[in-house]
């Protein structure tokens, strides 16, 4: 068996350690293969892109930490949902009719219009739903005065988009306004699949204030009245 030279031995090491493949190496000092192998087996897998193709290497390394962050933030967000849904899993009164109109009263006073009927808008179908939902459950109302006005992008299929919501809401396309696209949309794309801004309104000026009468007195309630300078 030939003895080689500390010296080749070390520069073999150092060329593999620089990203060389074995053909390489092996062409430059004529070192068999298998000899090369014994050199090598405690040194780390070199990363031939690192070295030879920089633009290449940084766009691999992209892909591979977009994917291993894509996983990691999935794994907290199931974590997360699992520790809320245990959470949720005890409460016991979360279905009853003081819960549902809590909930009814702080989400029109966030999202609801202040004015002199039901006006409740939002572009989450699954906000509206709740609204409308627990708005039923919780008081005996008139359906016929239901309305709902759409407001779209002018690329929107407005057709697809009004049967949808009339169907979420189970609000008859009849009692629909007329839909208003908004004026900026015609030149310019602003978000896909999108379902618009949604306003469900029932004419009841009483139903408003009474709702509204919730909110402030649940409010004063977990946190005393607050004084509202006038200015």
């Amino acid at each position: 068996m030939k003895k080689w030279n500390r010296s080749i031995k070390e520069k073999a090491i150092q060329m593999r350690l620089s990203g060389s493949s074995y053909s390489q190496i092996k062409k430059k000092f004529f070192i068999p293969k298998s000899t090369l192998s014994d050199w090598f087996v405690n040194l780390p897998k070199p990363n031939h892109l690192y070295y030879t193709d920089r633009q290449s290497w940084l766009k691999k390394i992209r892909v591979l930490a977009l994917k291993a962050n894509k996983l990691k933030y999935q794994k907290i967000n199931q974590d997360l949902k699992n520790q809320v849904k245990e959470d949720i899993s005890n409460w016991s009164n979360i279905n009853s009719t003081e819960t549902q109109k809590t909930i009814l009263a702080f989400l029109y006073w966030a999202e609801g219009s202040k004015g002199h009927m039901v006006v409740f808008a939002n572009t989450d179908p699954r906000l509206c739903l709740l609204f409308i939902t627990l708005l039923r459950k919780c008081f005996q109302l008139d359906e016929s005065k239901f309305r709902v006005r759409l407001h779209l992008h002018d690329y929107q299929d407005q057709k697809v988009i009004k049967k949808f919501w009339s169907n979420l809401l189970s609000i008859p396309e009849s009692k629909f306004y007329k839909i208003y696209l908004k004026e900026r949309s015609k030149n310019k794309t602003f978000r896909r699949n999108f379902g618009g801004v949604c306003f469900i309104k029932y004419n009841s000026v009483y139903l408003q204030r009474k709702i509204m009468e919730y909110a402030y007195m649940i409010g004063e309630k977990l946190i005393g009245k607050v004084k509202v300078p006038v200015v």
